[in-house]
């Protein structure tokens, strides 16, 4: 694949582009990371980058990073970009960065580590609307002069272009940014072989480009309408472009492009025109150029073949004579070889008869030598033979006892790793039980206090609601006593009310303040009405009112009573409670 793509491991957050070529967007997963770096008191001692880096990919763990570069680095902090797989990898490795600190070797401060989700450029509706706005050589009613082309580049070449071709297919492209709307206009810069020539200044209309590669290209997409044109650029904001191949393996690559409305009025009509007008002088042009060439090259191919005849009359009358040169030459060089060779068989003749007589001599000192170093080979295998027997013996001896050592060894391990399980197994149990014990005496006393809390706060609110009901009026005490621990103090509650006697009096007060007063009235304005043989006993009331009081009182004590077993009982196993009664 091309230099400017990676490999993609995970397409969960691919988004439909164009299925037919195997293209999608995916969003952009980056995240910076700002280091403190410490003060060096040190001369000539530095911090080191890889180190940094390596210290940041270990803290993200079990999450890697696609790709982690260094952005900006000064005296007091290094700032790094990051890109993973997925968004949810980013937050991930932000959780696992941010606020987190860094040791690094030789430095004893520590390093403060702050992450967080990289901000993705990208033009804004605000940003077009405001340059045209206040664009004055710009004219809105026109297309090209207004927000509907989109400026896309770094587009990856072998991702649009048909399996035959290197260059990208203006059909592909067209059919792909036609998701987004009607295309009005297209251009290919890459595709234009005059462009390259084209040297008029942007401010006319046209402009130049890089041609130092194939690997990318640049495009310019014309929408008839401004809502494609936002479609496209919203669909593209914090995008990659993401390519699955059509295999087997269907691997994933991502590449990053760079998208941005045109300000340079490249596809309205008069840029058109413009290009048009220039590339149709460049083709006369060029048209010229190769005429004059084709002369050029017609007066060139008959002077080369004059010069080539020429040239070659010379060679033949050259070669004529270099010929009975190297005929002489040969006749000369042929009697002194064989002069050479008659004496170079003579002294063969004589080094052989030599070599005879020294190979002669040789083979019978060699024939000697071996048979003595046959006979010293017999001797010492005999000797070796011997020396075997006897050291087979004595390392068999010895093994006999080694094995005998190690097997009484062994029974002995095995014995004490028994009575150390027995052991470990009786500590287990009486540790288990300790604790055990503990945590019932804990839970016991938890329980106990929570408890006694509870009373207590209950006690308190039956005493506050008693006191509000009763103030001012004679309490009386009737506490119980069980037994009472030395730490523990219990407060008098004041003697209760005789309550017959205080309900009598104030039945007594009602009955003279309202039930009197209201029988005075009602003789005095409504007598006459009352039949002859109606009884009006307004004393009656009161014993009513009295009765009714007494039933309450009986029942209050009942409850008093059973209150008082309940708390005699209680107080038997715990500290004693305050009671009011």
């Amino acid at each position: 694949m091309a230099g400017t793509t990676t490999l993609c491991s995970d397409t969960s957050e691919a988004i439909e582009l164009f299925k037919a070529q195997g293209l999608y967007l995916k969003p952009i997963s980056k995240l910076t990371v700002c280091v403190q770096l410490p003060k060096l008191k040190e001369m000539g001692k530095s911090i080191s980058n890889w180190e940094v880096m390596e210290k940041i990919k270990h803290m993200a763990k079990p999450h890697t990073f696609i790709s982690l570069k260094i952005i900006k680095s000064t005296m007091e902090f290094m700032r790094m970009e990051g890109e993973a797989d997925t968004k949810l990898q980013i937050k991930a490795i932000v959780q696992c960065l941010d606020s987190k600190t860094i040791k690094l070797s030789g430095f004893p401060e520590v390093l403060k580590v702050k992450a967080a989700e990289a901000k993705i450029s990208h033009p804004s509706q605000h940003d077009w609307d405001s340059f045209f706005r206040d664009a004055k050589h710009m004219n809105e009613m026109k297309p090209g002069e207004r927000p509907d082309t989109v400026h896309l580049r770094d587009l990856p070449t072998k991702w649009f272009t048909n399996r035959q071709k290197d260059k990208p297919s203006e059909q592909i492209v067209k059919r792909v940014f036609e998701n987004f709307g009607e295309v009005r206009c297209m251009d290919i810069p890459m595709l234009d072989p005059y462009r390259k020539e084209m040297t008029t200044v942007k401010s006319s209309g046209l402009q130049t480009f890089s041609f130092n590669t194939g690997i990318t290209f640049d495009v310019y997409v014309q929408y008839k309408d401004y809502i494609s044109f936002m479609k496209a650029m919203d669909s593209l904001r914090g995008m990659k472009l993401l390519y699955i191949m059509d295999d087997e393996e269907k691997k994933a690559y991502t590449a990053n492009i760079k998208v941005d409305f045109d300000k340079t009025k490249h596809l309205s009509d008069k840029s058109i025109k413009k290009r048009r007008i220039e590339r149709e002088k460049l083709e006369q042009l060029e048209r010229e150029r190769e005429e004059k060439v084709r002369r050029e090259r017609e007066e060139e191919e008959r002077r080369i073949e004059e010069e080539k005849r020429k040239k070659e009359e010379e060679e033949r009358e050259k070669k004529r004579k270099y010929l009975e040169k190297i005929e002489k030459r040969e006749n000369r060089r042929k009697e002194r070889e064989e002069k050479r060779r008659l004496k170079a068989q003579e002294r063969k003749r004589l080094e052989e008869e030599r070599k005879y007589q020294i190979k002669i001599q040789t083979e019978e000192r060699r024939f000697l030598l071996a048979q003595r170093k046959l006979e010293s080979i017999r001797l010492l295998g005999e000797l070796f033979t011997r020396i075997k027997n006897i050291k087979v013996s004595n390392d068999l001896a010895q093994r006999e006892i080694e094995l005998e050592e190690e097997r009484c060894k062994q029974l002995e391990e095995e014995t004490r790793l028994k009575e150390e399980m027995k052991r470990r197994k009786l500590e287990s149990k009486k540790r288990r039980k300790e604790e055990l014990l503990h945590h019932e005496t804990e839970l016991r006393e938890k329980i106990l206090k929570n408890w006694k809390e509870k009373e207590e706060k209950k006690e308190d609110e039956m005493r506050e609601r008693l006191r509000k009901r009763f103030q001012g009026k004679k309490v009386r005490s009737a506490a119980v006593k069980p037994t009472v621990s030395a730490s523990s103090e219990v407060r008098s509650a004041p003697s209760p009310p005789d309550w017959r006697q205080r309900g009598e009096e104030w039945i007594r007060e009602e009955y003279e303040n309202k039930v009197l007063l209201r029988d005075k009235k009602l003789k005095k304005h409504l007598g006459h009405k009352f039949p002859k043989g109606t009884p009006y006993k307004p004393h009656m009331e009161w014993k009513k009112r009295l009765k009714r009081k007494e039933t309450e009182m009986r029942k209050w004590k009942e409850w008093m009573e059973w209150k008082k077993q309940f708390l005699y009982w209680k107080h038997k196993f715990s500290v004693p409670v305050p009671y009011l009664d």
